[in-house]
């Protein structure tokens, strides 16, 4: 996974505005793509930033990049509830990223409730479910089903964060400092 694809694919969580993004990764040497990923790691766990390999596939591996903290905040309550009705059975973000992985793997598709990790409100999760992903409002960073004012902000957000990220990339600002500290990653988060 190069530098690139992150600042691409994760602006919105490597400014804190998000919690989590997936990334598709062309991939055909599994040990060379874990030993980025544990490089990549090394640099922004200590700004809260972890990367965490859910799938390999033929040629290509999918990534979770995620920031622990905000996933703990996001999978409580309400959302637990709805994950619990899901087959997790713990409610701790480090078991509840062991079974998203387990399923990912299993089903060869995504699981609706995946919203719930990558930090889209639970109402667009509930309604994406219900609706089999049909007759949402509008469509842009999820499919929305609640607040159609709220989401389109919360999209051009992360498409601005995405451009002045990609720019400023290009223009030579490293990873590191483009990642706004959070709480570092410990040995215990996932």
């Amino acid at each position: 996974m190069s530098e690139e694809m992150l600042v691409r694919h994760c602006s919105p969580t490597l400014a804190g505005l998000k919690t989590a993004n997936l990334v598709n990764c062309p991939c055909t040497f599994h040990e060379e793509f874990a030993a980025n990923l544990a490089k990549l790691n090394r640099r922004l766990n200590p700004r809260g930033v972890n990367l965490r390999l859910l799938r390999w596939g033929k040629e290509s591996a999918l990534v979770y990049v995620y920031r622990p903290d905000k996933l703990c905040v996001d999978l409580c309550g309400e959302a637990w509830s709805l994950l619990g009705q899901e087959g997790y059975l713990h409610p701790d973000a480090s078991s509840c990223l062991r079974c998203l992985s387990q399923k990912l793997r299993q089903e060869g598709t995504f699981p609706h409730e995946i919203g719930l990790f990558l930090g889209y409100p639970l109402e667009d999760v509930i309604g994406f479910i219900e609706n089999h992903g049909q007759h949402c409002k509008c469509v842009g960073t999820w499919k929305m089903y609640g607040d159609e004012k709220a989401a389109r902000k919360t999209f051009a957000r992360y498409k601005k964060c995405t451009d002045v990220y990609e720019r400023l990339y290009h223009e030579g600002y490293p990873l590191t400092r483009l990642t706004v500290q959070g709480k570092p990653v410990g040995k215990e988060t996932v």
